[in-house]
Formats: C-alpha cells, sequence, structure tokens
C-alpha cells in the first residue's frame, strides 16, 4: 500500500508491541518513525523489521537511542521536517519495557538485591514520565494535535501485585496517571489518549518477570480463547482504533485481552 500521508512514532519499536504496531500500521498506509535501543545482536532482526516496512512502499526511519532522553527526543524532531514535511504525527505509541525488576524489601535470609532510589526513578522515568514528555515535545513542535491519537502500554501490574515487580508497578500506575492528565489537557486540541492493556503476551519484556511460566500458563487457561493474546491482536486493534471514529474515545484503560480479565 502507498503512503497515506498519515505518520506514526513508535516508542519501543523494534520488537513485541511495538514492532506489531509498525507492520500493522504500514500496512495501512502509515509512514514510521521508530525509536529502539538495541545492541549490536539485535540490529539485524531491526534491520529485517525496516525492510519489511519499506516493502509495504511507506517512508520509514528508525532512531537506536534511548526514547526516555531528551537527547533522543531532540533528534527525532530535528529530523522530522526533512523526512514528513509539515505533517503530524497521527499515533503515538509508547511502548517502553525497560525497568528494574527487584524487591523493595527482599524475603529474609535471601541476600538478594533490593530497588534503589536510583532504580525506582529510573524505572518511573522510563516507563511512564517519558510518555509526558514526548507529547510536551510534540504539542511544542506543532507535530501532534487534530485527530492525533496517543496510545500507551499498560499492563495488569497497575493494579496486581507480582515477585519483584514493584518499580514496573508504579510506573504502570504513574502512566495510567498521565494517560487520565493527556486526556483532558488534549481534549481542546483535537487528540485523543488512551492506555491498552493487553492480556498476557509472550514477549521478552514478561519472560524477565521471575514466575513467568505460571503467569502464562494461568492466562491461558482462563482465557477463553485458549490461548495467550499476541501482539499482532493488539496491533490490530490499534489500527481501528486510529480511525476518525474514534474521536470521542479518550481518557480510558482499553482491556485488549480476548476476554482474560472478565474469566479471572
Amino acid at each position: 500500500m502507498a503512503h497515506n500521508g498519515r505518520w506514526a512514532l513508535i516508542l519501543g519499536a523494534s520488537s513485541g508491541f511495538g514492532a506489531a504496531a509498525a507492520r500493522a500500521l504500514a500496512t495501512e498506509g502509515f509512514g514510521i518513525l521508530g525509536v529502539h535501543l538495541d545492541r549490536r545482536s539485535g540490529m539485524p532482526a531491526v534491520d529485517a523489521l525496516c525492510a519489511d516496512l519499506l516493502a509495504l512502499g511507506v517512508p520509514v526511519r528508525f532512531f537506536n537511542a534511548n526514547a526516555a532522553s531528551a537527547d533522543t527526543r531532540a533528534t527525532v524532531l530535528d529530523a522530522m521536517p526533512a523526512l514528513m514535511g509539515d505533517a503530524p504525527v497521527g499515533v503515538l505509541l509508547h511502548s517502553l519495557a525497560f525497568g528494574t525488576l527487584r524487591p523493595f524489601v527482599p524475603p529474609p535470609d535471601s541476600g538478594a538485591a533490593v530497588s534503589t532510589s536510583r532504580n525506582v526513578d529510573m524505572t518511573l522515568d522510563v516507563m511512564a514520565h517519558s510518555l509526558v514528555y514526548w507529547v510536551q515535545d510534540l504539542v511544542t513542535a506543532g507535530r501532534l494535535g487534530r485527530g492525533g491519537r496517543v496510545f500507551a502500554m499498560t499492563s495488569g501490574g497497575s493494579r496486581q501485585v507480582f515477585p519483584s515487580y514493584g518499580p514496573v508497578s508504579a510506573a504502570k500506575a504513574a502512566l495510567e496517571s498521565h494517560v487520565r492528565q493527556l486526556a483532558l489537557e488534549l481534549a481542546p486540541r483535537g487528540c485523543t489518549v488512551n492506555a491498552i492493556l493487553a492480556g498476557v503476551t509472550d514477549t521478552a519484556a514478561l519472560r524477565k518477570i521471575p514466575g513467568n511460566d505460571e503467569i502464562r500458563e494461568k492466562a491461558r487457561l482462563r482465557n477463553p480463547h485458549g490461548r495467550l493474546t499476541t501482539p499482532e491482536d493488539v496491533a490490530a486493534c490499534l489500527v481501528t482504533l486510529s480511525g476518525p471514529g474514534t474521536h470521542w474515545l479518550t481518557g480510558n484503560v482499553l482491556q485488549v485481552d480476548g476476554g482474560e480479565t472478565v474469566c479471572a
């Protein structure tokens, strides 16, 4: 499909939900700006993703940099005129999964490392606060406005507890709060903001959580479809949610889980 003139900016674009969203949106004609942070060993997969997106006939530019950095935001925004002309960002997806998985207080006699103030601050900055800073800079630059769609990937950890998940849980709760506040403040600009709460999905980020085998199996058993959610399930919903008919849908946590939660 040829480029439809709309652009998607995906934070965390190289794998999981971000990569699936890039493919789905590019299939619908969106140009793709991706920000990711990968070591050299991960670059072949990133290069393959970019090649697939370009083969769909849309413009693509990826930045291998820390999406939570002010310098990265400046670099991406500075590159936009040459890439996009005056076009705005039609879809912003915040899908950053980088945080500390350590307990606040370790089990007795475990000798486990605990979450320090630096760990907690970093986790909240990357997984929650960076959404606010990207929106601020995009609005200031005139790149986000009427018709824009902002999505942030949250998780059940915003309400539930898991071993060693405290910093990430706090970040997800903060992220949902930021979504509500941004929905209020961007409404006069005609831009919607929603959080996406996917069902349990077998991603690299999930596999870093202690006890993830049990989490996945329990989710599979209670999901009425008899399987886990996939990144492609979520990406397909994001494409629909990015359309003009969702202009009155904002400030929500949208469960995209195949009924997993209602069967808990």
